[in-house]
């Protein structure tokens, strides 16, 4: 089955939606405007329920089938953008300084909207589908805020699938595997305190600088000499914050960055050894060290009959030989696991073609997409809620 008809049909309008999403980016929590052009949408689709404020400015659209009662399914899209200036120069561009869609979630929104038009007018299904739009998934966890305002148990769903774009992957292709799919995020401050000084007199100081310069090389330990070489982890010191002036060695020195894992024992020995490491180099210098450690998104872990499912639908619509089943997972973090921990579900990738990779200031969804990814949503809601 390749793409429906009705999809390729849809495509400028979705496009004109993606665009204008586009050029209004909004940040974490802060989607009002998004989030109010996602409920007039469905409103307008004829959603049999619109729900606004879930998880704070998430907007869940309920659509319910015409082939009689059966269970429910959610599926997923995240509507904030980054703190980034983009430089795309596109007609569609950014119109907020500091501020674009540089992860292609206007594109996702669109295709969700797309997909609940087309079902809320076919409803070839039974039970009901739950179009879940998600804020702050750049780092605000909008997905754990949802899934802790009751949204599982209010709106029934037993199972929850999600969508992301993936850049040199080819349009028309999907990318899924059982398991783990995204690392867990853990992100870490490390406060290195020593006593200041004139430079030119290094023996009258504590020299937090050096102290902290050998505490980064060391980290790199941890992978290299902690943890099992079959298993992952990536430990990346991301800030720096030492001093204002040329002649002065400061009190103190700020580190922070995150921790990647695919599993939850490796996260913890790799808290273990960051504190053991933080310690024992700053004894060495004679500083003090406090290290704060906080566990953020856990690990994007598919489930198996979901995962085949998925992979299923995909295949149908761009071909099996197009859908790869074994993708190697990726360290970057997705809230979306947060979903997954409640309800059983799989996140699979859509191709987004030869553009620019995510987070980077020339990224933009490539609305070539848009077809594929309404497609599928439609033919997993049909075939997950067949009568």
């Amino acid at each position: 089955m390749p793409i429906l008809n009705r999809a390729a049909e849809l495509q400028e309008e979705i496009a004109g939606w993606r665009r204008d999403i586009h050029s209004n980016p909004e940040l974490l929590f802060d989607v009002h405007r998004t989030a109010g052009l996602v409920a007039d949408k469905l409103k307008e689709f004829g959603c049999d329920e619109v729900v606004p404020g879930i998880g704070r400015t998430g907007v869940v659209g309920i659509i319910r089938g015409n082939r009689g009662d059966g269970p429910a399914i959610g599926l997923r899209a995240d509507m904030d953008a980054l703190p980034m200036t983009e430089v795309t120069g596109k007609p569609w561009a950014s119109t907020v300084p500091g501020k674009m869609h540089a992860c292609g979630h206007d594109g996702h929104t669109a295709m969700l909207l797309g997909a609940a038009k087309y079902l809320a007018e076919t409803r070839n299904f039974k039970g009901s589908v739950a179009v879940i739009f998600q804020p702050a998934e750049e780092g605000g966890g909008g997905g754990n805020e949802m899934v802790k305002d009751g949204m599982m148990e209010r709106f029934g769903i037993d199972r929850v699938f999600g969508m992301h774009n993936m850049p040199g992957l080819p349009v028309g292709h999907f990318a899924i595997r059982p398991g783990p799919m995204m690392a867990a995020t853990s992100e870490f401050v490390i406060t290195v305190k020593g006593r200041s000084g004139h430079a030119a007199m290094p023996h009258t100081v504590i020299d937090p600088i050096l102290a902290a310069s050998q505490i980064v090389t060391a980290l790199q330990s941890i992978a290299s000499r902690n943890v099992h070489p079959l298993d992952s982890v990536v430990v990346s010191v991301t800030k720096f914050h030492a001093g204002d002036a040329f002649n002065v060695i400061p009190d103190q020195v700020e580190l922070a960055g995150t921790v990647r894992t695919l599993k939850k024992e490796v996260n913890a020995e790799a808290e273990k050894r960051m504190k053991a490491i933080c310690e024992g180099v700053a004894t060495a210098h004679g500083a003090t060290v406090d290290v704060q450690y906080d566990s953020n998104y856990p690990v994007t872990f598919n489930h198996a009959d979901e995962t085949v499912f998925a992979s299923t639908v995909a295949g149908e619509i761009a071909g099996a030989t197009n859908v790869d089943t074994d993708v190697m997972p990726t360290m970057g973090g997705e809230d979306f696991s947060y979903m997954l921990e409640a309800r059983p579900g799989a996140f699979i990738f859509i191709g987004n073609g030869d553009t620019a990779a995510l987070h980077n200031t020339s990224y933009d969804f490539n609305d070539e997409v848009i077809p594929h990814g309404v497609s599928y949503w439609v033919r997993l809601a049909e075939k997950a809620l067949a009568a």
